[in-house]
C-alpha cells in the first residue's frame, strides 16, 4: 500500500494546492489543477493508496470555503474507488 501525506501548512493557496497535491499524488503534468481535474486523477488510482491530510486547520484557515470542496473530492474518490482511503488528522 502507499502512504501520501499532504500537509495542510504548505497548501496557501488554490493553485498552490493543486500543484502540492499534484507532486505528491504522481498526477501527469496535463492535470488541470482544479477540482474536476482532481476528481479524475484520483479516480485513475490503481494502487491501493492510503492519502492522509495532516494540519487541517491550517488547511481550512489558507484555503477558506474552498478546503471544502478539496475534502468532498477526497470523500468521493474514496468511495468511488476502491483503491483509496483518505482521512484528515
Amino acid at each position: 500500500m502507499k502512504r501520501r501525506v499532504l500537509d495542510g501548512k504548505q497548501m496557501t493557496s488554490r493553485k498552490q494546492a493543486h500543484l502540492y497535491i499534484a507532486g505528491k499524488l504522481g498526477f501527469p503534468d496535463y492535470y488541470g489543477c482544479n477540482l474536476d481535474a482532481l476528481a479524475d486523477c484520483l479516480g485513475e488510482i490503481g494502487v491501493k493508496t492510503k492519502i492522509t491530510l495532516k494540519n487541517f486547520a491550517d488547511f481550512e484557515a489558507n484555503l477558506g470555503s474552498y478546503s471544502k470542496g478539496f475534502i468532498r473530492v477526497f470523500e468521493d474518490a474514496g468511495e468511488e474507488n476502491e483503491n483509496i482511503i483518505f482521512r484528515c488528522e
